[in-house]
């Protein structure tokens, strides 16, 4: 069995490294089984003499792992001639497995650093373990030096944005304000390569691919890039730096993934993207989430937070130490600074994508998204020009929180909704349009690369807050799993709370069709919709459905308000 799980090249700042790294993933079996004799001899040769490595098997073993690994990758960069080198070594939820990484200049000797430690390890239980090592290191010095790093240095002002939910949303905003004010744009996200608001490639562009070709694009002054957790785990960000960044929010998503096990972990992954954000530029921040305004210790930028309360801790604390903070105040979004009146920019009411103030979720978005344009020196007028015109439309905002009317007074949600909070937030938006009497149906589905607690969960959640809960598979996005097993998950999460009367329908299409059909007046449906969000739009042109302008969308929000008393 080889030592090597993985060996990962990524090409720009990363989880462990501001800069180009080589990741391994080692199975360490051959130190934490090893017997005392080897493992001490193993010590000895990496520099370790007076160590107690624990008992094969223990905890203290383990964390003697840890420390022998990065001795390891250093003594045989040293004696294949590399004399400086940053190592991190972090354990994971299998105690016989580590994650390396070091940076790197030239690729084909990190590559064969990275396969020499591998060597190394899989010779420990040899008697002539001296030879092994000295092997491992000719291996490198022979190896030739390869190519460099092609992390991008910006020549434009960049807005890079992470999160877990809202940031497509928040990068389409900038982008858009962008737009307003004049600008060529290059943005890159989920959906694609844009430049001046034309799709330019299709595809996931989330990663660093998708950040070189927006900053690539002709004649792009300015560029939105959105990164996700994949990317950065996989690949590195392929910028070295931007000049304002933005974290939308921290919560459950993708765990059980390249390592990440929990929320904190996760948080830590997002923080490297306003790590790198420069010195004399902003981290945009939510105040309002604890993991992201933690991430206040590891910026080097001004922090600019935004949050839904004026008088929170957050706001006053960033305000005192001289940063700057979006909020709102009497309904209008407001900018605050230290020693200066508060600066309203203009009313919740008049952002469409607020959906008439009802998205909380919206409502932080368009705080992140004024925040960074003030922040990135788009003029004031833009800004406010912007936030006023960007709507939650297939031609604005695609596939996220799209508002339809259907013949018969149905309203259509359509909206990604792919983990807990997301799926939450589309039941409190169905909610808020929903007059008395009326009921919410939900298309229930999920991707495959969740775990089973997350899947589990959205049944839960999706059949408490509807009247009607039916499932749409996702065929494209199994990842793994059957159809049968995401529903059986589905369906075990909706029995916790006593719904059991739950169609399966293959896709989100048929899904959308069936519920439509049901729907009775002044209903609304909902439909988590991720694999087929073109030809749902379809649908619902083909049988007479609009989209809402801001204009319908407030009347109906007024028209569930006012038959409610206002609550």
């Amino acid at each position: 069995m080889t030592s090597l799980v993985e060996l990962r090249i990524l090409e720009g700042p990363n989880l462990y490294f501001p800069r180009a790294a080589v990741k391994l993933t080692l199975d360490v079996s051959t130190i934490t089984e090893a017997s005392d004799e080897a493992v001490l001899r193993f010590a000895r040769r990496i520099g370790l003499r007076t160590t107690r490595p624990g008992a094969a098997g223990s905890g203290f073993r383990a964390r003697f792992a840890v420390r022998a690994v990065e001795r390891l990758v250093r003594a045989i960069a040293s004696e294949a001639g590399t004399r400086r080198l940053a190592v991190r070594v972090r354990p994971t939820s299998d105690p016989d497995v580590l994650v390396v990484a070091f940076p790197w200049r030239n690729r084909g000797r990190a590559r064969a650093l990275g396969e020499a430690v591998a060597h190394a390890l899989d010779a420990l239980p040899t008697p002539d373990l001296d030879a092994a090592v000295s092997a491992a290191a000719a291996e490198v010095a022979d190896a030739e030096w390869g190519e460099r790093p092609t992390t991008i240095t910006p020549g434009i002002p960049v807005v890079a944005v992470t999160g877990t939910n809202g940031k497509t949303t928040t990068s389409r905003m900038i982008a858009h304000i962008a737009r307003t004010s004049g600008l060529v744009v290059g943005w890159s996200n989920t959906d694609g390569i844009y430049r001046d608001g034309v799709l330019v490639e299709a595809g996931d562009y989330s990663g660093p691919s998708g950040a070189s070709r927006a900053l690539g694009l002709e004649g792009v002054q300015f560029a939105v890039t959105e990164t996700a957790r994949g990317g950065i785990l996989l690949k590195g960000i392929g910028i070295t730096r931007n000049d304002v960044s933005v974290v939308t929010n921290v919560t459950a998503d993708h765990l059980g993934l390249q390592g990440i096990d929990t929320v904190d972990q996760l948080a830590e992954v997002k923080s490297v993207v306003p790590r790198i954000t420069r010195k004399d530029g902003w981290a945009v921040l939510n105040g309002d989430d604890p993991r992201v305004l933690a991430m206040r210790a590891v910026i080097s930028a001004q922090p600019w937070i935004f949050s839904r309360d004026p008088d929170s801790p957050a706001v006053r604390e960033v305000l005192t130490d001289g940063g700057r903070a979006t909020t709102v105040i009497d309904g209008w979004v407001t900018v605050l600074a230290p020693g200066t009146d508060p600066d309203p920019l203009v009313e919740l009411v008049d952002v469409p994508m607020t959906l008439a103030g009802l998205s909380r979720f919206n409502i932080e978005n368009a705080l992140a998204a004024a925040s960074a344009a003030l922040a990135i020196g788009l003029p004031r007028a833009d800004v406010v020009a912007g936030l006023t015109s960007f709507r939650p439309d297939p031609e604005h905002n695609p596939g996220r929180m799209n508002f339809f009317s259907l013949p018969g007074e149905v309203s259509v949600v359509m909206d990604l909704a792919h983990n807990e909070a997301g799926l939450e937030a589309l039941l409190e938006i169905m909610a808020g349009v929903r007059r008395p009497g009326a009921r919410l149906l939900l298309g229930l589905g999920a991707v495959g690369d969740r775990t089973d607690e997350l899947i589990d969960a959205l049944g839960e959640i999706g059949a408490k807050g509807s009247d009607v809960v039916a499932i749409g598979h996702k065929a494209h996005y199994l990842r793994g799993r059957t159809m049968d097993e995401i529903d059986i998950l589905l369906r075990a999460g909706a029995a916790r709370v006593k719904v059991t009367d739950i169609d399966t329908y293959p896709t989100e299409v048929e899904c959308l069709a069936a519920l439509v059909e049901r729907a009775r007046p002044g209903d609304v449906v909902g439909l988590m919709c991720h694999a087929e969000r073109e030809q749902a739009y379809d649908w619902i042109a083909a049988h007479r459905g609009t989209a809402d302008t801001p204009e319908v969308l407030s009347a109906k929000v007024r028209a569930a308000q006012e038959s409610t008393g206002g609550e």
